[in-house]
C-alpha cells in the first residue's frame, strides 16, 4: 500500500506540520486496529485515511488517528490528504470528505488549498487549577472552545507565548479532569495577526507544529477581537506554520500550502 508523508500549512520541505496519508481502494475500511497501528509506526501528529465515499454528497470518506486513538477533527491531514489527491489526478477544484465531523470541503487552489470547517466558538471560563503552572505562563483569560472543548489560554503578549513552557504531566492531568482535548497557547502578533502553540499530550500529541482545527476557535476569537474578518496566524512550534483564517456564520476558512516529502510503500 502506497503512504506518503505530507508536510502540510508548510511551502518547503520541513516545515509546517507533517501528516501520513493512504489513499486506499474502494470497500470495506481496514481493520481499526491496523489504522491505529500503523499511525503508531508514523509516529505523526495525525495519519489520514481515505477511501472513495460511499456518500452521494462526498467524494472521498475520511478519518484520522493519531498515534494513540481516532480524532473527530483534523485540519492538517485534510489539507495533506486534498494535496496528495489533486497530486494523483484524482480531484480538481473541490474535492468534499465525508468525516466524523461531518462534510468538510477542500477547495484546491493554484496558490493554496482553502478548508471549509465549522466553527468551534469558544466560551469564557474560570482558570482552572494549576494552568499557570502546567504552561508556565499567566493567563489573562481562558476559553473552552465548541464541541472540540480545547482550552484556550489568552496572554498579553507574543513573547510569553515563546516563552510557555508546558508540563505535559499536568497538562495530560487537567485535560483529562476537565474532559478537554487540549491547550492552546495564544497572544496578538508583531509579524503575523495572532500566534499560538498548541499542547495535547492526553491524545499522544505533546506538541503539535501546526493545529488547524485549534483555528476554527482561534479565527472567531481573533476575527472579534480585532475587527476584521480575514487574519493570517502562525502556529510557534519549533517547526512552525503559517494558517491564513477568515469565517463567516457557522463556518470557518483555512488556507494553507503543502509539500510531499516521502512517497513510499507500506510493506504490512
Amino acid at each position: 500500500m502506497r503512504i506518503r508523508v505530507v508536510d502540510a500549512f508548510a511551502d518547503r520541505p520541513f516545515g509546517g506540520n507533517p501528516a501520513g496519508v493512504c489513499l486506499l481502494e474502494a470497500g470495506e475500511w481496514p481493520d481499526e486496529a491496523w489504522m491505529r497501528s500503523v499511525a503508531a509506526e508514523m509516529k505523526h501528529a495525525e495519519t489520514a485515511f481515505a477511501r472513495p465515499a460511499e456518500l452521494a454528497d462526498a467524494d472521498w470518506d475520511l478519518r484520522w488517528f493519531t498515534p494513540t486513538k481516532e480524532v473527530v477533527l483534523c485540519g492538517h491531514a485534510t489539507l495533506a490528504t486534498a494535496h496528495a489527491l489533486a497530486a494523483d489526478g484524482k480531484v480538481s477544484g473541490r474535492v468534499a470528505f465525508a468525516t466524523l465531523s461531518g462534510i468538510l470541503v477542500a477547495a484546491v487552489e493554484d496558490d493554496g488549498i482553502t478548508l471549509d470547517f465549522p466553527v468551534n466558538r469558544p466560551f469564557e471560563v474560570p482558570v482552572p487549577d494549576g494552568l499557570a503552572a502546567a504552561v508556565a505562563v499567566e493567563p489573562a483569560e481562558v476559553y473552552v472552545t465548541g464541541e472540540l472543548r480545547d482550552l484556550l489560554v489568552v496572554v498579553p503578549d507574543e513573547a510569553t507565548v515563546h516563552a510557555a513552557v508546558p508540563n505535559f504531566d499536568a497538562i495530560t492531568a487537567i485535560t483529562q479532569r476537565e474532559k478537554l482535548r487540549g491547550v492552546i497557547v495564544t497572544a496578538p502578533g508583531s509579524e503575523y495577526d495572532f500566534v499560538s502553540r498548541f499542547f495535547a499530550p492526553g491524545s499522544g500529541i505533546p506538541e503539535d507544529p501546526v493545529t488547524g482545527s485549534a483555528h476554527t476557535s482561534l479565527a472567531p476569537y481573533w476575527g472579534e477581537r480585532l475587527g476584521r474578518n480575514e487574519l493570517v496566524g502562525y502556529q510557534a512550534s519549533a517547526r512552525g506554520g503559517v494558517v491564513q483564517v477568515s469565517s463567516s456564520g457557522d463556518r470557518v476558512y483555512l488556507k494553507g500550502q503543502a509539500i510531499t516529502v516521502l512517497d513510499g510503500e507500506l510493506l504490512v
